[in-house]
């Protein structure tokens, strides 16, 4: 059992050792927290861990990252570490979109000109759609910059969103309300069948949901995202370079990591954490292991089921959640190709990053829709002369449940992906090395997410900022970290999280 070195801080154990967790975990180690992470995956990093076959790097789930450039949240936080960002190259286009039946894409350029031309052509008469978000984007940036704590839940929060606000927030005031689509019909584009799917599929990634539903401020940030002087990244190596140094400046501060180790419930009393019932993954041995804090890197469902409790107060907090839960669709799972394959099976001047949609008529998911990430000569994710390809579509997760149909359902979609890839990609058989395919159930025994789903809650009106669930939970000294708080941003999002979470903590009197 872990013993706790000497502090004269609080004691703080974080549930979960994905990019969020690892994250709070090395900024509250870093400033003299005692620190324990527990995570019953083999290795850290969540759904942005890596895996390796025959001489290939997978990226599990995540696959760019935003956030490096000067004043970006990964840039502030290994700063703040005093670790080196990872090398990284600028995605240029963050994305090639090939709408059905085209064979040329439309190309998300990083430079902010470029960008404008190749819309303007893609989509004549839409530029005051675009240049409304460009204006609520650089105001919603400017407001994130000052770091607000949305939603607010106490005094302090609220004084943090208070602090935030500026006279050039106002412009966002009358459309708070509004989604994407009612933007696009504002607009006198509703009617573009061709802006309104590329919107669909680029949303997706982001919100979960499409144009109808998309709150319109979350996607005015997450569509301007991919210009400079923000932009979208490959890394070097793979994903697994965050977890690493993450993890190497927890261990440098004195904190600890415990893999293959299972947080089977969060202790409480009187409505307050007191700590956490660990399970050894390897052993069976159980046992409870006290913290003054408790920070969950684990969806909202899994948090729910964690906070199992006989204390009356716990379970009062716990039915609002459920009540909440109950009323908002449940999150996408994810159905993942991940594809060995000779070089010469890509195309020459391929993008990293690209999206299919197959028929106009289909959802956006389902393998109607497949993002695809591409590994490039000397990125580490391939030997010479080989590159790696990796689908993912949005999926149901229930119909993953059924155990007599999972092998033969699985089966269906890897060949389905192979065979639209196969409409871009030369995947001709004596070029493809390794197949291998992840389903929702996947990613529930890996990553032990409630049903394996990903991405957070879609961001619709009444879930997105300052709708949306709260790092500060209603138990005491209980916070929550991941994309359930900070959905659809990625590895950046959930860095927000955990930096919001440790300002939350070191404004607390010592002993709270």
């Amino acid at each position: 059992m872990p013993q706790s070195p000497s502090s004269s801080k609080p004691r703080c154990i974080v549930v979960g050792a994905g990019i969020g967790g690892l994250t709070t975990a090395a900024l509250l180690a870093r400033r003299g927290y005692d620190v324990l992470t527990l995570d019953q995956a083999i290795v850290p990093g969540g759904c942005a861990s890596t895996f390796q076959r025959r001489g290939f790097t997978f990226d599990v789930g995540a696959t760019q990252v935003a956030g490096l450039e000067p004043g970006g949240i990964h840039h502030r936080i290994f700063q703040e570490l005093e670790i080196e960002l990872p090398e990284a190259t600028p995605c240029d286009p963050a994305c090639a979109v090939f709408l059905p039946g085209e064979t040329e894409p439309i190309s998300v350029w990083r430079n902010p000109d470029k960008w404008r031309q190749e819309r303007q052509q893609q989509f004549p008469g839409s530029e005051p759609f675009w240049q409304l978000m460009n204006a609520l984007f650089e105001a919603s940036w400017r407001f994130q910059g000052r770091d607000p704590v949305l939603p607010p839940r106490d005094l302090w929060d609220l004084w943090q969103l208070v602090q935030a606000l500026r006279p050039d927030t106002l412009i966002t005031v009358p459309f708070t309300l509004m989604t994407v689509w009612d933007a696009l019909r504002l607009m006198g584009v509703g009617s573009d069948r061709r802006l309104k799917t590329f919107l669909d599929m680029q949303l997706k990634l982001y919100s979960q949901v499409d144009t109808t539903e998309t709150a319109l401020l979350y996607a005015a940030t997450a569509l301007g995202v991919s210009q400079e002087p923000q932009g979208l990244y490959h890394l070097q190596g793979s994903m697994q370079v965050l977890s690493d140094r993450l993890v190497s400046s927890l261990e440098r501060d004195r904190g600890k990591l415990l893999m293959r180790h299972s947080v089977e419930q969060i202790e409480t009393k009187n409505g307050q954490v007191t700590g956490v019932r660990i399970r050894n993954v390897k052993t069976g041995e159980t046992w409870s292991e006290p913290a003054d804090r408790v920070i969950a890197n684990v969806t909202i469902h899994n948090l729910v089921q964690l906070l199992r409790s006989d204390d009356l107060a716990t379970k009062i907090y716990v039915n609002g959640y459920r009540q909440r839960l109950k009323q908002v669709p449940s999150p996408s799972g994810a159905f993942v190709v991940y594809l060995g394959v000779e070089q010469a099976t890509i195309p020459e001047n391929c993008p990293p990053h690209l999206q299919f949609m197959y028929d106009y008529d289909g959802p956006i998911g389902e393998n109607n829709s497949l993002f695809v990430s591409v590994s490039h000569p000397g990125d580490g994710r391939a030997p010479d002369g080989k590159a790696t390809i990796i689908a993912s579509s949005f999926v149901d997760t229930e119909q993953w449940q059924n155990e007599d149909n999972y092998e033969a359902l699985k089966k269906q979609f890897t060949e389905d992906a192979i065979a639209k890839l196969g409409k871009y990609f030369d995947l001709s058989p004596d070029r493809i090395i390794h197949v291998e395919a992840a389903t929702p159930r996947t990613f529930a025994n890996y990553t032990a997410r409630d049903r394996g789903i990903v991405g957070g809650m879609g961001q619709r009106l009444s879930t997105f900022g300052p709708f949306g669930f709260a790092n500060r939970t209603p138990i005491g000294n209980l916070w929550l970290v991941g994309d359930s708080t900070h959905p659809g941003e990625g590895t950046a999002g959930v860095s927000y999280s955990a930096l919001t979470v440790v300002r939350q903590m070191e404004a607390l009197p010592p002993k709270l």
